[in-house]
Protein backbone atom coordinates (compact mmCIF):
# COMPACT_ATOMS: atom_id res chain seq x y z
CA UNK A 1 0.00 0.00 0.00
CA UNK A 2 1.64 3.17 -1.03
CA UNK A 3 0.83 6.62 -0.12
CA UNK A 4 1.24 9.95 -2.38
CA UNK A 5 2.37 11.96 0.39
CA UNK A 6 3.86 11.88 3.91
CA UNK A 7 0.64 13.55 4.87
CA UNK A 8 -1.41 10.80 4.36
CA UNK A 9 0.67 7.88 5.94
CA UNK A 10 0.40 9.61 9.10
CA UNK A 11 -3.39 10.59 8.92
CA UNK A 12 -3.78 6.39 7.45
CA UNK A 13 -1.30 5.49 10.54
CA UNK A 14 -3.38 7.66 13.17
CA UNK A 15 -6.98 7.12 11.95
CA UNK A 16 -7.70 3.81 9.61
CA UNK A 17 -4.57 1.38 9.98
CA UNK A 18 -6.02 -0.67 12.75
CA UNK A 19 -9.94 -0.95 10.86
CA UNK A 20 -7.92 -1.24 7.36
CA UNK A 21 -6.15 -4.38 8.68
CA UNK A 22 -8.77 -5.87 10.65
CA UNK A 23 -10.97 -5.38 7.42
CA UNK A 24 -8.43 -6.86 5.50
CA UNK A 25 -8.08 -10.11 7.30
CA UNK A 26 -11.59 -10.55 7.09
CA UNK A 27 -11.66 -10.43 3.35
CA UNK A 28 -8.97 -12.00 2.73
CA UNK A 29 -10.14 -15.23 5.05
CA UNK A 30 -6.60 -16.03 5.67
CA UNK A 31 -3.09 -15.11 6.59
CA UNK A 32 -1.46 -12.33 4.66
CA UNK A 33 1.38 -9.96 4.43
CA UNK A 34 1.20 -5.96 4.12
CA UNK A 35 3.44 -3.63 3.21
CA UNK A 36 3.33 0.61 3.63
CA UNK A 37 5.47 2.65 1.56
CA UNK A 38 5.89 6.18 2.32
CA UNK A 39 7.55 8.88 0.11
CA UNK A 40 10.52 10.12 0.60
CA UNK A 41 10.79 12.77 3.46
CA UNK A 42 13.00 15.60 1.52
CA UNK A 43 13.44 15.78 -2.42
CA UNK A 44 16.10 14.45 -4.01
CA UNK A 45 16.51 11.36 -1.02
CA UNK A 46 18.01 8.38 -1.74
CA UNK A 47 15.82 5.73 -3.43
CA UNK A 48 16.03 3.27 -0.34
CA UNK A 49 14.51 5.76 2.04
CA UNK A 50 11.37 5.90 -0.45
CA UNK A 51 11.02 2.30 -0.13
CA UNK A 52 10.25 2.66 3.92
CA UNK A 53 7.28 3.07 6.08
CA UNK A 54 6.51 6.40 7.27
CA UNK A 55 8.58 6.12 10.05
CA UNK A 56 10.01 9.07 11.93
CA UNK A 57 7.18 11.05 9.84
CA UNK A 58 4.10 9.00 11.27
CA UNK A 59 3.45 9.30 15.18
CA UNK A 60 2.84 5.47 15.80
CA UNK A 61 6.18 4.45 14.12
CA UNK A 62 4.68 1.59 12.21
CA UNK A 63 6.91 -0.85 10.75
CA UNK A 64 7.08 -1.46 6.93
CA UNK A 65 6.39 -4.89 7.14
CA UNK A 66 3.21 -6.55 8.97
CA UNK A 67 1.69 -10.02 9.00
CA UNK A 68 -2.05 -10.43 9.32
CA UNK A 69 -2.87 -13.35 10.77
CA UNK A 70 -4.26 -12.73 14.40
CA UNK A 71 -3.19 -15.87 15.90
CA UNK A 72 -4.93 -15.67 18.74
CA UNK A 73 -8.57 -15.24 17.53
CA UNK A 74 -9.37 -12.37 15.23
CA UNK A 75 -12.18 -11.37 16.89
CA UNK A 76 -9.75 -9.95 19.50
CA UNK A 77 -8.10 -7.06 17.97
CA UNK A 78 -7.97 -3.29 19.21
CA UNK A 79 -10.99 -2.54 16.84
CA UNK A 80 -13.27 -4.44 17.53
CA UNK A 81 -12.64 -3.25 21.56
CA UNK A 82 -15.44 -1.15 22.01
CA UNK A 83 -15.77 1.38 24.14
CA UNK A 84 -16.06 5.03 25.01
CA UNK A 85 -14.20 8.38 27.27
CA UNK A 86 -14.38 6.11 30.24
CA UNK A 87 -11.72 3.17 29.16
CA UNK A 88 -9.79 5.52 26.66
CA UNK A 89 -6.71 5.65 28.46
CA UNK A 90 -6.78 1.84 29.12
CA UNK A 91 -7.34 1.00 25.57
CA UNK A 92 -4.74 3.80 24.02
CA UNK A 93 -1.94 2.41 26.61
CA UNK A 94 -2.25 -1.17 25.65
CA UNK A 95 -1.63 -0.07 21.71
CA UNK A 96 1.29 1.83 22.87
CA UNK A 97 2.55 -1.48 24.57
CA UNK A 98 1.74 -3.56 21.45
CA UNK A 99 3.71 -1.40 19.40
CA UNK A 100 6.50 -0.12 21.25
CA UNK A 101 9.97 -2.30 21.23
CA UNK A 102 11.31 -1.02 24.28
CA UNK A 103 9.12 -2.32 27.63
CA UNK A 104 8.56 1.22 28.30
CA UNK A 105 5.62 0.55 30.41
CA UNK A 106 6.40 -2.99 31.98
CA UNK A 107 4.51 -4.40 33.38
CA UNK A 108 1.33 -3.26 32.22
CA UNK A 109 -1.09 -4.77 34.15
CA UNK A 110 -5.02 -4.50 32.83
CA UNK A 111 -7.37 -4.99 36.00
CA UNK A 112 -11.59 -4.93 35.75
CA UNK A 113 -13.81 -7.12 37.17
CA UNK A 114 -15.29 -10.17 35.46
CA UNK A 115 -16.45 -9.11 31.93
CA UNK A 116 -14.85 -6.02 31.55
CA UNK A 117 -12.86 -7.00 28.74
CA UNK A 118 -9.60 -7.47 30.09
CA UNK A 119 -8.97 -10.85 28.18
CA UNK A 120 -10.03 -8.97 24.98
CA UNK A 121 -8.06 -6.10 25.57
CA UNK A 122 -4.88 -8.89 26.17
CA UNK A 123 -4.91 -11.07 23.26
CA UNK A 124 -5.59 -7.63 20.87
CA UNK A 125 -1.98 -6.53 22.65
CA UNK A 126 -0.59 -10.41 21.42
CA UNK A 127 -2.39 -9.99 18.05
CA UNK A 128 -1.08 -6.67 17.49
CA UNK A 129 2.82 -8.09 18.60
CA UNK A 130 2.20 -10.90 15.65
CA UNK A 131 2.26 -8.54 13.15
CA UNK A 132 6.00 -7.20 13.18
CA UNK A 133 7.41 -10.09 15.56
CA UNK A 134 7.80 -14.18 15.04
CA UNK A 135 4.85 -16.19 16.62
CA UNK A 136 7.87 -18.13 19.19
CA UNK A 137 8.59 -14.66 20.57
CA UNK A 138 5.05 -14.27 22.27
CA UNK A 139 3.63 -16.47 25.37
CA UNK A 140 0.01 -16.06 26.28
CA UNK A 141 -1.16 -17.89 29.02
CA UNK A 142 -3.30 -18.01 32.06
CA UNK A 143 -2.92 -18.18 35.42
CA UNK A 144 -4.07 -21.58 35.66
CA UNK A 145 -2.32 -22.16 32.71
CA UNK A 146 1.21 -20.66 34.26
CA UNK A 147 0.59 -22.48 37.82
CA UNK A 148 0.20 -26.17 35.50
CA UNK A 149 3.37 -25.07 34.11
CA UNK A 150 5.70 -24.00 36.49
CA UNK A 151 4.30 -27.19 38.93
CA UNK A 152 5.76 -29.32 36.52
CA UNK A 153 8.65 -31.92 37.89
CA UNK A 154 11.61 -29.65 36.06
CA UNK A 155 10.90 -26.13 37.44
CA UNK A 156 14.61 -25.27 35.78
CA UNK A 157 13.11 -26.23 32.48
CA UNK A 158 10.24 -24.56 32.87
CA UNK A 159 11.91 -21.27 33.78
CA UNK A 160 14.06 -21.57 30.45
CA UNK A 161 10.92 -22.06 28.48
CA UNK A 162 9.19 -19.23 29.58
CA UNK A 163 12.55 -17.00 29.53
CA UNK A 164 13.00 -18.16 25.50
CA UNK A 165 9.97 -15.65 24.86
CA UNK A 166 10.69 -12.14 24.10
CA UNK A 167 6.77 -11.18 25.19
CA UNK A 168 5.24 -12.88 28.12
CA UNK A 169 1.24 -12.22 28.90
CA UNK A 170 -0.47 -13.71 31.25
CA UNK A 171 -4.55 -13.55 31.75
CA UNK A 172 -5.79 -13.83 35.72
CA UNK A 173 -2.79 -13.46 37.02
CA UNK A 174 -4.37 -13.86 40.74
CA UNK A 175 -4.89 -17.18 40.54
CA UNK A 176 -1.28 -17.46 41.86
CA UNK A 177 -2.04 -15.38 44.86
CA UNK A 178 -1.31 -17.25 48.12
CA UNK A 179 0.60 -19.59 46.52
CA UNK A 180 3.94 -18.75 47.86
CA UNK A 181 6.14 -21.15 45.73
CA UNK A 182 4.46 -20.32 42.69
CA UNK A 183 4.94 -16.67 43.40
CA UNK A 184 8.53 -17.15 44.05
CA UNK A 185 8.60 -18.64 40.91
CA UNK A 186 6.84 -16.01 39.25
CA UNK A 187 9.65 -13.27 40.59
CA UNK A 188 12.33 -15.09 39.40
CA UNK A 189 10.83 -15.01 35.48
CA UNK A 190 10.03 -11.16 36.43
CA UNK A 191 13.45 -10.35 37.10
CA UNK A 192 14.52 -12.24 34.16
CA UNK A 193 12.38 -10.24 31.78
CA UNK A 194 12.76 -6.97 33.14
CA UNK A 195 16.43 -6.99 33.64
CA UNK A 196 16.34 -7.54 30.14
CA UNK A 197 13.87 -5.10 29.49
CA UNK A 198 11.16 -7.80 27.90
CA UNK A 199 7.48 -7.07 27.91
CA UNK A 200 5.30 -8.35 30.48
CA UNK A 201 1.10 -8.14 30.35
CA UNK A 202 -0.87 -9.23 33.12
CA UNK A 203 -4.93 -9.00 33.89
CA UNK A 204 -6.46 -9.72 37.14
CA UNK A 205 -9.37 -9.02 38.70
CA UNK A 206 -10.29 -6.30 40.77
CA UNK A 207 -7.52 -4.32 42.02
CA UNK A 208 -3.47 -5.54 43.34
CA UNK A 209 -4.06 -3.77 46.40
CA UNK A 210 -7.33 -6.08 47.07
CA UNK A 211 -5.12 -9.41 46.61
CA UNK A 212 -5.12 -11.15 50.11
CA UNK A 213 -1.77 -12.69 50.92
CA UNK A 214 0.51 -11.60 47.87
CA UNK A 215 4.49 -11.54 48.62
CA UNK A 216 4.96 -8.12 49.24
CA UNK A 217 7.80 -8.04 46.58
CA UNK A 218 5.90 -9.28 44.14
CA UNK A 219 3.05 -6.95 44.66
CA UNK A 220 5.47 -3.71 44.87
CA UNK A 221 6.83 -5.01 40.74
CA UNK A 222 3.37 -5.24 39.83
CA UNK A 223 2.67 -2.05 41.13
CA UNK A 224 5.60 -0.61 40.11
CA UNK A 225 4.37 -0.34 36.09
CA UNK A 226 1.71 0.73 34.32
CA UNK A 227 -1.57 -0.25 36.15
CA UNK A 228 -4.59 0.85 34.42
CA UNK A 229 -8.71 -0.09 35.71
CA UNK A 230 -11.10 -0.87 32.93
CA UNK A 231 -14.53 -0.03 33.58
CA UNK A 232 -17.81 -2.32 33.22
CA UNK A 233 -19.21 -1.24 30.05
CA UNK A 234 -22.37 1.47 30.23
CA UNK A 235 -25.00 1.60 28.09
CA UNK A 236 -24.10 2.93 25.02
CA UNK A 237 -20.96 0.64 24.90
CA UNK A 238 -23.24 -2.40 25.19
CA UNK A 239 -25.52 -1.26 22.44
CA UNK A 240 -22.69 -0.65 20.09
CA UNK A 241 -21.12 -4.11 20.47
CA UNK A 242 -24.91 -5.60 20.14
CA UNK A 243 -25.64 -3.73 16.97
CA UNK A 244 -22.20 -4.54 15.66
CA UNK A 245 -22.76 -8.37 16.35
CA UNK A 246 -26.41 -8.63 15.13
CA UNK A 247 -24.68 -6.48 11.71
CA UNK A 248 -22.10 -9.27 11.58
CA UNK A 249 -24.41 -12.33 11.59
CA UNK A 250 -27.47 -10.92 9.29
CA UNK A 251 -29.63 -11.22 12.70
CA UNK A 252 -32.98 -9.03 12.58
CA UNK A 253 -33.62 -7.32 15.85
CA UNK A 254 -35.29 -4.53 16.25
CA UNK A 255 -34.28 -0.86 18.11
CA UNK A 256 -36.37 -2.22 20.74
CA UNK A 257 -35.07 -5.69 21.25
CA UNK A 258 -31.60 -4.35 21.10
CA UNK A 259 -31.93 -1.93 24.13
CA UNK A 260 -33.41 -4.82 25.64
CA UNK A 261 -30.66 -7.08 25.57
CA UNK A 262 -27.97 -4.10 26.77
CA UNK A 263 -30.34 -3.03 29.85
CA UNK A 264 -30.77 -6.34 30.76
CA UNK A 265 -27.02 -7.79 30.26
CA UNK A 266 -24.56 -5.76 32.10
CA UNK A 267 -20.98 -7.07 30.91
CA UNK A 268 -19.73 -8.24 27.51
CA UNK A 269 -19.20 -11.95 28.45
CA UNK A 270 -23.20 -12.03 29.24
CA UNK A 271 -24.04 -9.95 26.52
CA UNK A 272 -22.16 -12.77 23.88
CA UNK A 273 -23.55 -15.20 25.60
CA UNK A 274 -27.31 -14.44 24.98
CA UNK A 275 -26.22 -13.62 21.49
CA UNK A 276 -24.84 -17.15 20.91
CA UNK A 277 -27.95 -18.35 21.72
CA UNK A 278 -30.39 -15.87 19.54
CA UNK A 279 -28.30 -16.70 16.69
CA UNK A 280 -28.23 -21.00 17.84
CA UNK A 281 -32.07 -20.28 17.76
CA UNK A 282 -32.22 -19.06 14.42
CA UNK A 283 -29.77 -21.84 12.86
CA UNK A 284 -31.54 -24.85 14.39
CA UNK A 285 -34.95 -23.53 14.07
CA UNK A 286 -34.11 -21.99 10.56
CA UNK A 287 -36.73 -19.24 11.20
CA UNK A 288 -36.68 -15.98 11.94
CA UNK A 289 -36.92 -14.89 15.73
CA UNK A 290 -40.17 -13.45 16.16
CA UNK A 291 -40.97 -11.22 19.62
CA UNK A 292 -42.60 -14.34 21.17
CA UNK A 293 -38.80 -15.96 20.64
CA UNK A 294 -37.09 -13.22 21.68
CA UNK A 295 -38.91 -13.21 25.16
CA UNK A 296 -39.42 -16.59 25.63
CA UNK A 297 -35.57 -17.25 24.98
CA UNK A 298 -34.20 -14.26 27.30
CA UNK A 299 -37.06 -15.18 30.09
CA UNK A 300 -34.57 -18.25 30.48
CA UNK A 301 -31.29 -16.40 30.00
CA UNK A 302 -31.94 -13.61 32.21
CA UNK A 303 -29.01 -12.59 34.66
CA UNK A 304 -31.16 -13.46 37.56
CA UNK A 305 -30.29 -17.36 36.54
CA UNK A 306 -26.70 -16.53 36.36
CA UNK A 307 -26.52 -15.87 41.08
CA UNK A 308 -23.40 -14.69 42.34
CA UNK A 309 -21.95 -17.96 43.48
CA UNK A 310 -20.53 -17.51 47.47
CA UNK A 311 -18.66 -19.57 49.69
CA UNK A 312 -22.03 -20.28 51.44
CA UNK A 313 -23.65 -21.22 48.12
CA UNK A 314 -21.13 -23.98 47.70
CA UNK A 315 -20.99 -25.02 51.00
CA UNK A 316 -24.79 -25.31 51.34
CA UNK A 317 -25.07 -27.27 47.49
CA UNK A 318 -21.89 -29.75 48.91
CA UNK A 319 -23.70 -30.23 52.16
CA UNK A 320 -27.60 -31.08 50.34
CA UNK A 321 -25.90 -33.48 48.43
CA UNK A 322 -24.11 -35.64 50.94
CA UNK A 323 -26.61 -34.88 53.12
CA UNK A 324 -24.65 -33.55 56.26
CA UNK A 325 -25.00 -30.54 58.23
CA UNK A 326 -23.06 -27.12 57.43
CA UNK A 327 -21.61 -26.95 61.11
CA UNK A 328 -19.92 -30.72 60.53
CA UNK A 329 -18.16 -29.22 57.18
CA UNK A 330 -16.80 -26.57 58.76
CA UNK A 331 -15.91 -28.22 62.04
CA UNK A 332 -12.94 -31.03 62.62
CA UNK A 333 -15.44 -33.85 62.08
CA UNK A 334 -13.25 -36.51 60.29
CA UNK A 335 -15.55 -39.44 59.27
CA UNK A 336 -15.29 -40.26 55.52
CA UNK A 337 -18.10 -38.48 54.10
CA UNK A 338 -18.02 -35.00 56.12
CA UNK A 339 -14.17 -34.94 55.10
CA UNK A 340 -15.03 -36.01 51.44
CA UNK A 341 -17.94 -33.20 51.59
CA UNK A 342 -15.34 -30.15 53.10
CA UNK A 343 -12.63 -31.16 50.48
CA UNK A 344 -14.94 -31.07 47.25
CA UNK A 345 -16.65 -27.81 48.90
CA UNK A 346 -12.90 -26.29 49.17
CA UNK A 347 -11.84 -27.73 45.73
CA UNK A 348 -14.98 -25.96 44.25
CA UNK A 349 -14.66 -22.99 46.40
CA UNK A 350 -10.93 -22.80 44.89
CA UNK A 351 -12.09 -23.08 41.15
CA UNK A 352 -15.10 -21.30 40.81
CA UNK A 353 -13.91 -18.37 43.15
CA UNK A 354 -10.21 -18.19 42.78
CA UNK A 355 -9.85 -17.43 46.80
CA UNK A 356 -6.76 -17.67 48.04
CA UNK A 357 -5.63 -20.76 50.22
CA UNK A 358 -5.40 -18.80 53.63
CA UNK A 359 -8.53 -16.96 52.59
CA UNK A 360 -10.39 -20.19 51.95
CA UNK A 361 -8.85 -21.38 55.50
CA UNK A 362 -10.47 -18.63 57.26
CA UNK A 363 -13.76 -19.33 55.28
CA UNK A 364 -14.18 -23.05 56.55
CA UNK A 365 -13.49 -22.33 60.27
CA UNK A 366 -10.27 -21.35 60.36
CA UNK A 367 -8.29 -23.66 59.02
CA UNK A 368 -4.48 -24.15 58.32
CA UNK A 369 -3.59 -23.00 54.85
CA UNK A 370 -1.77 -26.10 53.93
CA UNK A 371 -4.90 -28.33 54.99
CA UNK A 372 -7.04 -26.45 51.93
CA UNK A 373 -4.24 -27.14 49.88
CA UNK A 374 -3.87 -31.27 50.61
CA UNK A 375 -7.82 -30.78 50.13
CA UNK A 376 -7.54 -28.85 46.37
CA UNK A 377 -4.81 -31.11 45.58
CA UNK A 378 -6.54 -34.71 46.54
CA UNK A 379 -9.93 -33.62 44.86
CA UNK A 380 -8.07 -32.59 41.62
CA UNK A 381 -6.20 -35.60 41.71
CA UNK A 382 -9.44 -38.01 41.69
CA UNK A 383 -11.47 -35.97 38.95
CA UNK A 384 -8.44 -37.04 36.96
CA UNK A 385 -8.44 -40.96 37.92
CA UNK A 386 -12.30 -40.80 38.73
CA UNK A 387 -14.78 -40.70 36.15
CA UNK A 388 -17.19 -40.38 38.90
CA UNK A 389 -15.98 -37.90 40.31
CA UNK A 390 -15.60 -35.34 37.32
CA UNK A 391 -19.00 -35.63 36.75
CA UNK A 392 -20.35 -35.16 40.26
CA UNK A 393 -17.95 -32.03 40.09
CA UNK A 394 -19.41 -30.46 37.29
CA UNK A 395 -23.06 -31.46 38.29
CA UNK A 396 -21.81 -29.40 41.80
CA UNK A 397 -20.87 -26.46 40.04
CA UNK A 398 -24.01 -26.41 37.79
CA UNK A 399 -26.10 -26.78 40.96
CA UNK A 400 -24.29 -23.81 42.33
CA UNK A 401 -25.17 -21.64 39.59
CA UNK A 402 -28.66 -22.22 39.72
CA UNK A 403 -31.19 -19.75 41.35
CA UNK A 404 -32.20 -20.62 44.63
Amino acid sequence: MAFPHSYFAQWFAGRMQDRFEAELFRFQGRPCDIRYVAPAARRGAPAAEADSAPGDQVAAARKPQRKLAFPFDAQYSFESFLTNSKNYFPLETARQVARSDGAQFNPFVICGKSGSGKSHLLKAIANEMAKTHPLDDILVTTGEGLRALLSAQDTFAAREHIARHRFLLVDDIHWLAGDERLQQELLVIFNQFQDARRQMVFTCQDRIGAWEDLLPSLRSRLEGGLVVGLKQPDMEVRVALIQERVRAKKLPLTKEQVLTLAQRFQNFRALGGILIKLLAFRELVRRDISARDFEQILSNTEERDQPQITVDVVIDTVCQHYQVSKKDVLGEDRRQNIALARQIAMYLCRHMLGLSYPALGRSFGGKDHSTVIYSVKKIHELQEDEKEMKQLLKDLKLRCRQPA
